[in-house]
């Protein structure tokens, strides 16, 4: 098993099994690492980078990271009203039955496929012409953006993106056409008679469950919400203590009831409630959690999770997270009980854990 660990200064590869991890390899030392994708159709491993005056690049190896090719990015049409790419956010796989297709997602709001293994790219022209994407807005960036894809298991053309700020948006054609799931949801940073429009929410990450897909989970700017019927409508749930702010989520892939959060302080500061880091759990669709300290800092902490730096694998037990002080733990067992695996790392972007 492997923990792939993107930062502010470059990727770390993590090898073991349970909760004993070694580094193992490497690269991009220096730059940094805005989004990962281990793709399991073939093995290949994609890393894009932010580097500011120079660029968004992507990077594709065929070794499990030893060396890397440089592939296409992402491109904004020229005639775009000077719209050009900022940052890559997310990459996902296209489904096992469209080999060497992906998805990508980008500030400022754009949903890209590609089609060949990254060789190109095609801006999604029916979501970026979506009317409703005049009342998008930036959340921590200045720009709108699209963090979170998830592709059906059961169907690839069923599609699921989550923009901040501009809500959940779900497509049942391939990305023809988009539709907004926002029944339930509400939004407190904009007036009142605006809380409930689904293009004003800001979901800060949405996750699919694999084994009953039917489920989704959201780590929402204004708290936890789950759909149980494919996104027709979103339950809130307020159950978690000490908050129900944070950004990262994972759901179980075998049992769409259990799910994984990591609490944070509102707003301007964005750390840990008292200094202390938790990890909620919850086993029975959030009627109730656990709150799962064991191995985790409880005093003076200051850790912030990222809405890509936590993971969870197949087995549904072994779970990575890394911090933006650049703390990594990992746990086998669900989060009973949490090993720190590096205390020393670049502020951490995103965390993939990869079976192979």
């Amino acid at each position: 098993m492997k923990i792939l660990v993107g930062t502010r200064k470059g990727l770390f590869i993590y090898e073991g099994e349970g909760t004993d991890f070694r580094m193992r390899q490497h690269a991009f030392v220096g730059e940094p690492v805005s989004a990962l994708l281990d793709d399991r159709r073939d093995g290949a491993l994609y890393v894009a980078l932010n580097l500011g005056h120079f660029g968004c690049k992507l990077h594709r190896s065929s070794n499990g990271g030893r060396t890397f090719d440089e592939v296409a990015a992402p491109n904004y049409p020229r005639n775009d009203d000077g719209v050009s790419l900022e940052l890559i956010w997310v990459l996902e796989s296209a489904g096992d039955d469209r080999p060497g297709a992906l998805w990508c997602g980008t500030i400022p709001g754009g949903l890209f496929e590609s089609t060949d293994r990254c060789a190109s790219w095609q801006l999604n022209e029916a979501l970026w012409r979506e009317p409703a994407r005049k009342s998008w807005m930036g959340g921590g960036y200045d720009q709108p953006g699209v963090h979170s894809i998830c592709v059906d298991p059961r169907n690839s053309a069923w599609l699921a993106v989550a923009v901040s700020i501009g809500g959940v948006w779900y497509s049942r054609d391939g990305g023809a056409s988009w539709t907004a799931s926002g029944a339930g949801l509400r939004a407190d940073y904009v007036p009142p008679e605006l809380a409930h429009r689904p293009e004003q929410q800001d979901p800060h990450r949405i996750v699919q469950c694999a084994g009953a897909p039917d489920r989704f989970w959201m780590q929402h700017h204004n708290g936890i919400w789950t759909s149980t019927d494919h996104l027709a409508t979103w339950q809130e749930i307020t159950s978690p203590k000490p908050s129900q702010f944070g950004f990262a989520v994972a759901v179980d892939p075998r049992r769409g009831e259990r799910a994984w959060f990591v609490p944070a302080d509102k707003d301007e500061r964005r750390v840990p409630i008292g200094g202390e880091l938790l990890v909620n759990r919850t086993d029975d669709g959030g009627k109730s959690f656990v709150q799962q300290r064991a191995g985790l800092p409880q005093a003076n902490a200051y850790d912030l999770i990222y809405r890509h730096a936590l993971d969870v694998a197949s087995d549904g037990c072994t779970l990575a997270f890394g911090s933006t002080t650049g703390n990594l733990w990992v746990t086998a067992d669900g989060g009973e009980q949490w090993i720190a695996l590096s205390a020393h790392l670049p502020p951490i972007n995103a965390v993939r854990i990869s079976d192979s």
